[in-house]
């Protein structure tokens, strides 16, 4: 997964990292109980939230434990999951597998099919009790695949066609609060997507590799791509905050308000400070020479 979806940490109380991260850790052991150390593996903060949108929306009962853990070796930690834990580490299981078999389809990346191997049997499993959104996952990341392939620029249908997979992992059943959570989904899928080609620009150009933004950044300055990206990434949050304040949603909204209004542009703040450096160490060099 991506792990775009995560916290501002620096801007979050104490008491609510303590319970974001006994959900992290819950959905961590969901995945080892469900799937072994492969599933394990896959542990995602984008499924983190969706662990919590879910749980402060219908507030299940939760079993909560005290543990040690690989990562955490030497120290205990809380853990708390419910039924949405073990919903999203179904849907980290299948989100991870598609990505690894679009990797090894599209770049023949080795570590990508040997994971997509021991994925395999997991997922064939989920599809028994998942049928209609693996289907669409599958038929969206064909049809990405397809238009990919075809050095497609139109950068609305592609991110709209990861917003579908998305929306539609967003939805535990349906209910009043389908359409919102659907909204949710949508956006965030769209800017997961943007922020990815955002993030990975420079790398897939100079490997050949598929990126939706290649005319933009081409045709751009360092500041006006930064700028492009913030605008259209903005859009996206806009909607997708929009939808989560239809919602009735007290518990754990402080948490859910640090992801949805800061911690998502931790990743693009750190991404374009490197990125502008680095470019001004070029330009600085460029220069020298010139002088000399």
């Amino acid at each position: 997964m991506f792990g775009y979806i995560a916290i501002n940490k620096a801007e979050m109380k104490f008491k609510d990292f303590d319970v974001y991260h006994a959900y992290y850790c819950g959905l961590c052991h969901c995945l080892k109980e469900n799937f072994g150390r492969r599933g394990q593996m896959t542990l995602s903060y984008d499924m983190t939230f969706l662990v919590i949108l879910l749980t402060g929306l219908y507030e299940p009962a939760e079993t909560t434990d005290i543990s040690r853990c690989v990562a955490h070796p030497f120290e205990k930690h809380p853990a708390r999951w419910n039924v949405f834990s073990e919903y999203a580490a179904d849907i980290n299981i299948i989100l991870s597998y598609y990505k690894c078999k679009d990797d090894w389809n599209d770049e023949r990346k080795k570590k990508s099919y040997m994971t997509c191997k021991l994925l395999q049997s997991k997922v064939n499993l989920i599809r028994e009790k998942y049928p209609e959104k693996i289907e669409l996952i599958s038929s969206r990341l064909e049809e990405l695949s397809r238009l990919e392939k075809s050095d497609s620029q139109n950068i609305d249908v592609m991110a709209g066609l990861f917003g579908d997979i998305m929306a539609e992992c967003f939805v535990y059943k349906h209910d009043e609060w389908e359409g919102s959570l659907r909204r949710i989904g949508f956006f965030l899928g769209k800017y997961i997507y943007l922020l990815d080609a955002y993030d990975d620009i420079e790398d897939d150009i100079k490997d050949g590799c598929y990126n939706p933004l290649k005319e933009l950044y081409t045709h751009s300055s360092a500041e006006e791509f930064a700028a492009n990206g913030r605008a259209l990434l903005t859009m996206m949050m806009a909607e997708c905050s929009r939808a989560f304040e239809q919602l009735p949603i007290l518990l754990h909204a402080d948490i859910l308000r640090n992801i949805l209004y800061s911690g998502v542009w931790c990743k693009y703040t750190a991404v374009t400070e490197t990125r502008m450096k680095n470019n001004s160490n070029t330009t600085n060099l460029t220069g020298d020479n010139e002088n000399e």
